[in-house]
């Protein structure tokens, strides 16, 4: 894995671009945000476990990517509220909040979702190489 990390920083350099994840799990989205940017060419990675801090970020931000952790997705397959969620969002699954990131971020936003935690570096490795510039 050390020499595939390797040879993806050389030829992947993501520092202008952004993520911003929904995750429920506090303690493993600060861990993945500890790893994430190194894995992925040093994007800007931001873990939020809340809607209210998740809906503020995406209407004062401009995103490349928008990364629905693991977790989050499981809730929403199995139709309950992502744990973090708020009155505004009650009932909530992934296709309104995709309906909200799309009007805040536009068409062109990326959108990873996955209820597998193996291979989600690759999806978001293949987000980032379509995704748009941001900083």
């Amino acid at each position: 894995m050390e020499s595939e990390k390797q040879e993806y920083l050389k030829k992947s350099n993501n520092s202008n671009k952004r993520i911003l994840a929904r995750g429920c799990d506090p303690v493993l989205s600060l861990q993945f945000a500890k790893i994430a940017p190194q894995l992925l060419g040093n994007v800007t990675y931001i873990p939020t476990t809340n809607d209210v801090d998740f809906i503020k970020k995406l209407k004062t931000n401009r995103w490349s990517v928008i990364y629905f952790a693991p977790g989050a997705c499981r809730y929403s397959a199995a139709k309950q509220q992502i744990p973090g969620g708020n009155y505004e969002t009650e009932g909530w699954t992934l296709d309104q909040y995709k309906e909200l990131i799309r009007t805040l971020q536009g068409e062109d936003i990326q959108i990873v979702e996955s209820i597998h935690e193996q291979g989600g570096i690759q999806l978001l490795k293949t987000a980032l190489a379509k995704a748009r510039e941001i900083k």
